[in-house]
């Protein structure tokens, strides 16, 4: 079972493009086995022990590749009558790490989250300009108001 983290410790994983950290031999206490799989086409790329564990939007590097988690899924096993979690799949597609993010709360999310149309979304940007940048983008309006003035 994995220790409980710090919240500070959360939210610096999740706003930093974090590496699979690769364990030999066998999965200690604080690590679980993970397989990484491509969403297209489907194949497994392999698997590594993890010391944490990635949500969906998050980027991970393996075999320096880059790659961003689209699904998580876990595997369990009964033992003793019990549960227990045994392995976790994660679905990815190969992506370059986003170059424009915002910080909301404690999770970064693609793009100015200061415009109406951001999806506050680790995996979309917005509804007008998904492929982005947000820089120069026409369609800018900032959260709250309109372009006629009126609050929304």
């Amino acid at each position: 079972m994995l220790p409980l983290q710090s919240a500070s410790l959360r939210r610096n994983l999740k706003s930093k493009i974090a590496g699979l950290k690769l364990v030999s031999g066998m999965a200690s206490q604080d690590t679980l086995p993970t397989e990484l799989i491509l969403t297209h086409p489907q194949r497994s790329l392999g698997q590594a022990y993890l010391d944490w564990s990635p949500h969906p939007g998050a980027y991970v590097n393996f075999e320096g590749n880059t790659y961003a988690v689209l699904e998580r899924r876990h595997r369990y096993q009964l033992k003793a009558n019990r549960y227990h979690l045994a392995k976790i799949d994660l679905y990815v597609q190969a992506a370059a790490p986003p170059k424009e993010t915002s910080l909301i709360g404690d999770r970064r999310v693609l793009g100015d989250a200061t415009c109406r149309y951001n999806a506050h979304s680790e995996l979309i940007r917005c509804a007008v300009n998904a492929a982005g940048p947000c820089q120069n983008c026409l369609h800018y309006e900032p959260r709250g108001f309109s372009r006629n003035g009126s609050q929304s």
